[in-house]
């Protein structure tokens, strides 16, 4: 079987980098690794954050679609529950009527935030996330304008009226999201670079209890996990290093100004508890040479019982990112 693979990107700020590098990375590396051939382009939706630029992925779609000419450009993912689903419906629409066929439109119900942050993003005021179910049917009500008689804004439509839609996929790292998805008829992604548990029961769960909908008829899902490839083994855990203390930093709510040097974990003393912690991390990323990543990828293939892998690689130094995807693409696509 083939495999297709895709990125995600969440614009992360190293130490010592401003927001603006960040953003700027994100676009150079969709120009690199859409001429490496990998499928989709993902950015992301983090707020009040030292180390993540990517704040707001439909504003930063909209670039990366002017930058780039094939490849489909995505949010991994929208938080539903933070916006109006006829708002969310009217961007992509746009997004998708400027770059028709190449958009992809992935949701979450993730506060992507702190508790302040989501209260600021609600105007001060409470809403409910239990009627996230009710927001997807009615964000595909929206992008199709197929609003049933019975809801409250029948006849509303959705604009501009496109000759396309954008593909809606569902985000989770949990069961929940993974019924929801097969309850919807929706593609469904798991997210192993935050969850490294349970990923492919959940993702079965999803292809058993998967129901036929106009817009798929049978189940279609990705796995997103941490990538990090270099030329030797010893190298690719140099550069992974990072990454362990930044996950552990994020853990313990130690506020940090970004990604962290490799030669900055080198130096921390570890507690045998925060090691413990980094071998459970691990479970959240695959980091190796080409041959080992290449290994770890069909392997995850055959466990979700899928055909394309999402890419999440945060480094301290963006040239060892691309050269991370450089190397991965070449031992998969050759």
């Amino acid at each position: 079987m083939g495999l297709t693979l895709s990125v995600l990107d969440q614009s992360p700020i190293s130490e010592g980098m401003t927001a603006e590098e960040a953003l700027l990375n994100t676009v150079k590396l969709a120009q690199f690794v859409e001429q490496l051939g990998y499928a989709r382009f993902w950015v992301s939706e983090h707020h009040d954050t030292n180390s993540l630029a990517g704040s707001s992925p439909e504003v930063l779609m909209a670039h990366l679609g002017a930058k780039t000419t094939r490849i489909r450009i995505g949010s991994g993912g929208v938080m539903l529950p933070h916006y109006s689903a006829y708002k969310v419906a009217e961007n992509f629409k746009v997004l998708e009527g400027l770059h028709p066929g190449r958009i992809d439109l992935g949701v979450g119900r993730a506060p992507g935030g702190m508790p302040i942050a989501t209260l600021a993003l609600h105007d001060g005021k409470r809403r409910d996330v239990d009627r996230y179910p009710e927001q997807i049917d009615d964000l595909l009500a929206y992008l199709h304008n197929d609003l049933k008689e019975e809801h409250p804004f029948y006849g509303l439509k959705a604009t501009p009226n496109i000759q396309t839609s954008p593909d809606v996929w569902l985000l989770g790292s949990s069961a929940s999201s993974a019924l929801l998805a097969a309850q919807k008829g929706l593609p469904f992604v798991f997210a192993q670079f935050i969850n490294g548990e349970g990923g492919e029961y959940y993702t079965k769960l999803y292809r058993e209890r998967f129901v036929p909908s106009k817009y798929l008829d049978k189940p279609r899902n990705m796995v997103a996990i941490f990538a990090i490839c270099a030329e030797t083994e010893e190298k690719a855990e140099r550069i992974a290093s990072s990454l362990d203390l930044s996950l552990l930093r994020i853990e313990q709510g130690i506020v940090s100004f970004g990604t962290p040097s490799p030669e900055t974990a080198a130096a921390y003393r570890y507690s045998p508890f925060e090691l413990k912690r980094i071998q459970e991390n691990r479970k959240r990323m695959i980091v190796g040479t080409p041959r080992q990543i290449k290994e770890q990828l069909f392997r995850l293939s055959e466990a979700y019982e899928t055909d394309e892998i999402m890419l999440v690689t945060i480094t301290y130094d963006f040239q060892d990112k691309l050269t991370s995807f450089e190397l991965i693409a070449k031992e998969i696509f050759a």
